[in-house]
C-alpha cells in the first residue's frame, strides 16, 4: 500500500484542493496533516482571535475528513523534524502540500524538499508569481498593468473546480495531539469557522439575480451597509479556493444587467489586488520589515506612545477612527474603507511608523493576512507599491460623512455618541456646550477632546515626507 501525506498548511477545504487531490491519485492511502509550527504560532505577529478561527476550522475539516473515513493528525514542532517523524512511523513515500509564498514559507519549503519527497500544488492563488511577468522577465510593481496581464492569461472555468473526495482513506490509530482548547473564538466574532460556512457566505454573495455582488461598486465602501462578502477570513485559511471565489464571479458577472456588472467587476478586480500583494512578497520579501521604496527610509516618524494607545483603543476623539478600531478590537475584523481611513491617521495625521499599525492590526484580524496587510499598510503610508501620494491624507470626518452619511456606523461601535445628532456626529467636538449637556455628552468626559488638530498635524507630516524624499 503506497501512503502519501497530506501536508495541510493555508488549505482547510476538502473541495478544489489540487494538494489533497494529487495526493490521492498518486497513493493508496492519504494522512491528513496539520503540524503547529512554533515559529509561526508564537510570533508578535500571531493573533488570539485568528488563531481560534484556525483551530476551530481544523475541527470542522476533522469532522469533514470523519464523514469520509479519514480523521486529521495533528502534531506540534519543527515542520521538518515532524514530517520526518510521521515519514517513519507510517512509511508514507511523499507529501503533497499547497503552495506558499511568504519569505519564510520559501525557506521552509526548499529546505524540507532538500532532503523529503515534498511535491507542491497551486491553490493559494489563481495565478502563481511566476506567471505573471513582464516581457523581460521581472515581476509589476504597479497595478494596473499586472491586472491587465493577469486577466489576459487563461481564467478558471467550472470545469477546474475539483470535486471534494467521497471517501479518504487513511491508516488508523496514527498518533495525534489534541487541537489547542485555547484561544477560544468570542461570539462577537461574527465568522463561524469552516468550509461549510465559507460556501453558504460565497453562494449568498454570488446569488443569481439579487446576490449583493451585484450592488457591490456602489456599495463596497460604505461602512454602515453589509455591502461586502466577508469572506476575506476564508480565503485566508483557503477554507474556499481563490479559483472557486473567481469562477463565483464570472458566473455572476455573465448574467448581470449592465448595472449588475460594475459590482461584478469590482469585486473580481479586489480578488486581483489580493494576487498583486502575494505576489509582491513573493519577488520583494523585504518589504515584510521595510519600506517598498527606499526613498522613505529616511522618514521621521514622532511615534508617540501616548496617541498610539488612544489609536488602537479607539479614544481619539475622531468618531469614525473610534468606532473602527472598536469594531477591531470586538469582531477581529473591520470594513476595508475604515482600515484606510484609520492607516491613514496614524501614518499621516499622528506621524506614527507604519509597521506599528500593520503589526497591531496582525495581532487583531481573523484575516490577518501578511502580503495584504503590509500592501495595504504600505499603500496607506505612500511607501509601498502603487501608493497613496505621500501628499494624500484622508480627512476622518469627510470620509465618515461620504461613507458612514447617518451615522450608524458611529452609533453601532461608539455606543456612547448614539445621542448626538446627525448634525454633529462626525464631528461631536463641534456642539455647542448646551448641546452637549441636552444629548449627555460632554466631551472630554464622556467621549474623548480630538488628540491633534489636524490643520496643524497636516503640515508637519507634509514636511517630514518632503525632507525624506530630499535626502535620498
Amino acid at each position: 500500500m503506497k501512503t502519501a501525506v497530506w501536508w495541510i498548511r493555508r488549505d482547510l477545504r476538502l473541495s478544489d484542493n489540487d494538494a489533497l487531490t494529487a495526493a490521492i491519485q498518486n497513493a493508496d492511502q492519504v494522512i491528513p496533516l496539520f503540524i503547529i509550527d512554533p515559529t509561526l504560532a508564537n510570533t508578535s505577529y500571531a493573533g488570539e482571535k485568528r488563531l481560534a478561527f484556525l483551530w476551530d476550522g481544523l475541527r470542522s475539516l476533522d469532522d469533514a475528513l470523519r464523514r469520509r473515513g479519514s480523521y486529521l493528525v495533528v502534531r506540534q514542532g519543527r515542520p521538518s523534524q515532524e514530517l520526518a517523524a510521521l515519514l517513519a512511523e507510517t512509511g508514507a513515500t511523499a507529501v503533497y502540500a499547497q503552495e506558499e509564498y511568504s519569505p519564510y514559507a520559501q525557506r521552509r519549503d526548499r529546505a524540507i524538499a532538500a532532503e523529503r519527497p515534498l511535491h507542491l500544488t497551486p491553490g493559494l492563488t489563481i495565478q502563481p508569481p511566476t506567471a505573471v511577468l513582464k516581457t523581460n522577465g521581472q515581476p509589476y510593481t504597479v497595478f494596473t498593468p499586472f491586472s491587465n496581464v493577469w486577466r489576459a492569461r487563461p481564467f478558471p472555468r467550472p470545469s477546474d473546480i475539483l470535486p471534494a473526495p467521497d471517501h479518504i482513506p487513511t491508516p488508523a490509530a496514527i498518533p495525534s495531539l489534541p487541537l489547542p482548547t485555547e484561544p477560544t473564538l468570542p461570539a462577537a466574532v461574527p465568522f463561524p469557522a469552516g468550509e461549510a460556512e465559507a460556501q453558504r457566505r460565497l453562494q449568498r454573495f454570488c446569488r443569481p439575480d439579487d446576490g449583493p455582488i451585484f450592488g457591490y461598486a456602489e456599495q463596497r465602501n460604505r461602512m454602515d451597509l453589509d455591502g461586502t462578502s466577508q469572506l476575506s477570513p476564508y480565503l485566508r485559511f483557503g477554507m474556499v479556493s481563490a479559483r472557486q471565489t473567481a469562477v463565483a464571479a464570472q458566473a455572476a458577472h455573465e448574467t448581470a444587467t449592465a448595472d449588475g456588472r460594475s459590482g461584478t467587476a469590482a469585486w473580481l478586480n479586489e480578488l486581483i489586488w489580493r494576487e498583486f500583494y502575494i505576489h509582491i512578497l513573493y519577488h520583494f520579501p523585504h518589504v515584510l520589515s521595510g519600506n517598498f521604496n527606499p526613498a522613505y527610509n529616511a522618514m521621521q516618524w514622532q511615534n508617540d506612545k501616548t496617541q498610539f494607545a488612544a489609536w488602537q483603543n479607539g479614544r481619539t476623539g475622531f468618531p469614525v477612527i473610534d468606532a473602527a478600531m472598536r469594531q477591531l478590537q470586538t469582531t477581529g475584523w473591520m470594513h476595508n474603507r475604515a482600515r484606510m481611513i484609520v492607516a491613514s491617521f496614524l501614518v499621516k495625521d499622528l506621524l506614527i511608523d507604519w509597521r506599528w499599525g500593520e503589526r497591531h492590526f496582525m495581532q487583531h484580524l481573523v484575516d490577518g493576512d501578511p502580503a495584504a496587510n503590509n500592501g495595504g499598510w504600505q499603500w496607506s503610508a505612500g511607501t509601498g507599491t502603487d501608493a497613496a501620494p505621500y501628499f494624500r491624507i484622508f480627512n476622518p470626518t469627510t470620509q465618515s460623512q461620504k461613507f458612514d452619511p447617518d451615522g450608524r456606523y458611529i452609533r453601532q461601535w461608539a455606543p456612547e455618541l448614539t445621542a448626538v445628532p446627525n448634525t454633529y456626529i462626525h464631528e461631536p467636538a463641534k456642539m455647542p456646550l448646551s448641546e452637549q449637556k441636552r444629548v449627555g455628552v460632554i466631551i472630554g468626559q464622556d467621549y474623548p477632546a480630538p488628540i491633534i488638530n489636524r490643520q496643524d498635524t497636516r503640515q508637519h507630516t507634509l514636511a517630514a515626507y518632503k525632507l525624506a524624499r530630499e535626502s535620498v
